[in-house]
């Protein structure tokens, strides 16, 4: 099924010229003034290898419902309703308007999957309203010139994250609301025995022999209304120890698994937990930005298995503290011994993954944190920690505005991270902060 992407934003921000760009034709008349679209453009588009259906519309304005403009409006509405994406425009030079804001909260309103397009980034001074941008929550801007054709690569990328994988043939109109899952682990962990188990019968090969398992295969698991596309991968040696080139091509599938998946399980053998090569992955799998839930796999081998699970939390949070909190779940693949809290353990984890914190909570938590602990002085001049938003989600990434952004030690950004964590119920996912020296855009301007 084609996707379906709409250009909106309020009028004169050059959604016309994109959709020009996109459609590869001059199908929608442009001009320097503003509100010369008004009805509903569609035309076959293609970006890179992206083929899909494109509108442009009307750009949104405050109207009543009888007047023309606000007929403009209903037609815009009736597409963003139509829409899969949204391409929300603004003008990068300008800065943003009142009505930018306004329409920025419909666009979130509307529940669609949003990107945000700075355009004229090409002009002087755009770099200030591509930064003001951030305050409107709908992610880190993408900046383009749809004129002479920059950042369309830059576009390209945060659209192919909104469709699914094209060589996919297995893929159906349920696998958009499957989560995505890789198992990750050392050879022989039991990877494939356990998605047996979940799957309920023996769709993957196993054995005592460490390396069966060579392509990454894809299963869907359904098990208490929690539907799952999992990935099952194979085993990941260190890499001194690699030489085969098969087995250098079955990691590396691994790995691209691990890329696509939303949450991604690191299997441990309980016999031998948290050995260096488990932690290398969990680590490559937070760099990668996934959620993660450690699984403890043989747990008809453990004795006294309550005790075992503290032990192996307090060990994850010692030893893994980029991901403090995540889940820790002890399983059998043979006797189906938690695979249950297994799934839930999943489905938390993508939701805490896909979680958005409001930028006023956000702002009184930046208070009350400096307040307690405020930033150190630095050659005598106090380092100013002014606003933070929160511009994307998968995984919960925050941008701080402050002064003297590369002055701020490295101790007290782990700090912030660590509150942020604890404050916002974010246990088991990479936590993303940015620092950027830019004035609190809700100031007021002199």
């Amino acid at each position: 099924m084609t996707m379906t992407v709409a250009i909106v934003g309020r009028p004169n921000v050059g959604k016309s010229t994109l959709f020009n760009r996109l459609v590869g034709k001059r199908l929608a008349l442009v001009d320097d003034r503003p509100g010369v679209t008004r009805d509903r453009r569609e035309g076959d588009a293609r970006l890179g290898h992206l083929s899909f259906r494109i509108i442009d519309t009307a750009g949104l304005e405050e109207a009543k419902a009888e007047s023309l403009e606000g007929r403009m409006r209903a037609q815009t509405e009736a597409a963003i309703a139509d829409a899969d994406v949204l391409l929300f425009m603004i003008d990068a030079k300008a800065g943003i308007t009142p009505s930018d804001r306004s329409f920025g909260e419909l666009a979130r309103r509307s529940g669609k999957h949003t990107i945000l397009v700075a355009n004229k980034a090409e002009a002087k001074g755009s770099e200030s309203g591509t930064l003001d941008a951030y305050a409107l929550g709908l992610g880190e801007p993408v900046e383009v010139s749809a004129e002479h054709g920059d950042g369309m690569g830059d576009l390209l990328r945060a659209l192919a994250l909104c469709v699914p994988d094209e060589g996919d043939e297995e893929e159906d109109s349920d696998a958009g609301r499957r989560i995505r899952v890789a198992v990750l682990g050392r050879p022989n962990a039991g990877k494939s025995t356990l998605i047996n188990a979940l799957l309920g019968e023996d769709r993957l090969l196993t054995g005592p022999e460490a390396g069966i398992t060579r392509d990454s295969i894809a299963v869907d698991i359904e098990r208490h209304g929690v539907e799952l596309r999992v990935f099952d991968t194979a085993g990941m040696r260190k890499r001194a120890r690699i030489e085969d080139k098969l087995e250098k091509l079955s990691v590396a599938d691994g790995l691209r698994a691990a890329r696509f998946a939303e949450v991604v399980i690191v299997l441990m053998d309980a016999t031998h937990p948290f050995e260096e090569q488990d932690l290398r992955i969990a680590d490559l799998v937070e760099r990668e930005g996934r959620a993660v839930v450690l699984a403890i796999s043989k747990s008809d081998l453990v004795k006294d298995q309550q005790g075992f699970v503290t032990r192996m939390r307090e060990e994850a949070d010692d030893r893994l503290s980029q991901v403090k909190g995540a889940p820790v779940v002890l399983v059998s693949g043979l006797t189906g011994e938690g695979l249950d809290r297994l799934v839930r353990a999943v489905q938390q984890a993508h939701e805490v993954w896909n979680r958005r914190v409001a930028t006023n909570p956000l702002n009184r938590w930046l208070i009350e944190t400096t307040d307690q602990h405020p930033p150190p002085a630095v050659s005598g001049r106090r380092i100013k920690l002014r606003y933070i938003t929160q511009p994307k989600a998968r995984p919960p990434s925050f941008v701080l505005f402050c002064s003297r952004a590369d002055a701020l030690p490295e101790s007290y950004v782990r700090y912030l991270v660590n509150n942020l964590r604890a404050s916002f119920d974010l246990p088991g996912v990479p936590i993303r902060l940015t620092l950027r020296e830019k004035d609190n855009p809700y100031a007021e301007k002199e």
